[in-house]
């Protein structure tokens, strides 16, 4: 009766152990796969930095668009510059404006 009470021994060790091992594994794949685990961090990350970009060139967008109101102010507006420059990227004119076609050839 010994060897079974030896070997009833050893096996309360082994299922601690393998419980052990299991719990360690289950703690360690949820460290890099869950959803608050590494590679959720790295792709938050990733993420974080994109979002980052876009608000710098969104920045300089609007810097650079302020800069061109602020140039429409009424202080300094050149109301002939601004109807010269709108007929010449919009195509309009007056009916009493006269129109001369030339060609570089």
């Amino acid at each position: 009766m010994s060897i079974f009470d030896d070997i009833r021994a050893r096996a309360h060790h082994l299922w601690i152990t393998i419980f052990g091992a299991l719990v360690l594994a289950y703690f360690s794949y949820h460290m890099f796969q869950g959803n608050h685990g590494i590679i959720a961090l790295l792709e938050l990350k990733y993420k974080v930095a994109n979002a980052q970009e876009f608000l710098d060139e969104t920045k300089d967008n609007y810097s650079l668009w302020q800069e061109k109101v602020s140039l429409m102010s009424r202080d300094n507006l050149d109301l002939d510059m601004l109807d010269e420059r709108i007929r010449s990227m919009l195509n309009y004119g007056h009916s009493s404006d006269a129109v001369i076609l030339y060609s570089d050839k």
